[in-house]
C-alpha cells in the first residue's frame, strides 16, 4: 500500500453567493491539504442525490476562525448548497507522518499492541474514535471485550509506531476488568 486516504474535512453551509462554503477542518495541516489545485475526493452524505465525486480547490481563506473554501465545481450558492454535509478525503503517502511528533494518523495506530505500565499486553488498537472533546482509542482487550480509552497523555503516555506498541496507564474498568467482574 503506497497511498492511503484520510478525511480532512466536512463541507458546511454556503457563505455568500459565489460558491464559497464553510469547512469543518479535520486536519492538523489545513493549509497543506486545502492548497489551491488539490483534487479532493468527495463523499456525499447518505441519501444525497449528488453525483459529483471530487472537487478541485480554487482558494481558501479564514474568516472569524472558520475556513472558507471555493471549489472549481461550485461557482454559485445553489451549487455550493448541494455539497453540504459531504466529507472531503485527501490521498497521502502510506508512510507519511504528521509534522508534530505527538500527532498520528489513524492508520498508524490501528493494529498496535497495547501494553500496561508493567509491560503486560492488555489488548490491540482497533480504531480511533474522533470525539468532540477528545479522541478515543478503541481497544480490543485480550479477553475480547471492546473498550474505549481517552487518547490523552495521562492515560496514553507512550506511542511507539515503529515498535508497534502503545502504553496505556490502565485503571480497573478501563481496559482490564473490574475486580468484581
Amino acid at each position: 500500500m503506497s497511498e492511503i486516504e484520510v478525511v480532512i474535512g466536512r463541507i458546511g453551509k454556503p457563505h455568500g453567493i459565489r460558491g464559497e462554503v464553510t469547512i469543518d477542518v479535520r486536519s492538523d495541516e489545513p493549509d497543506r491539504r486545502f492548497a489551491a489545485g488539490n483534487v479532493l475526493r468527495l463523499q456525499p452524505p447518505k441519501g444525497s442525490a449528488l453525483t459529483l465525486r471530487s472537487v478541485t480547490v480554487v482558494s481558501t481563506r479564514w474568516h472569524q476562525g472558520i475556513m472558507l473554501a471555493n471549489f472549481a465545481e461550485a461557482n454559485d450558492r445553489n451549487t455550493a448548497e448541494t455539497l453540504r454535509g459531504s466529507l472531503l478525503h485527501a490521498t497521502i503517502p502510506a508512510d507519511a507522518s504528521p509534522e508534530d511528533p505527538d500527532e498520528f494518523y489513524d492508520h498508524q495506530l490501528v493494529g498496535l499492541a497495547v501494553f500496561d505500565l508493567d509491560g503486560t499486553q492488555i489488548g490491540v488498537v482497533t480504531s480511533l474514535v474522533h470525539g468532540g472533546a477528545q479522541d478515543l482509542l478503541a481497544i480490543k482487550a485480550t479477553d475480547g471485550r471492546p473498550t474505549l480509552v481517552p487518547f490523552v497523555k495521562a492515560l496514553v503516555p507512550e506511542v511507539d509506531v515503529s515498535g508497534n506498541r502503545v502504553v496505556v496507564a490502565d485503571r480497573p474498568g478501563l481496559v482490564a476488568p473490574m475486580d468484581d467482574e
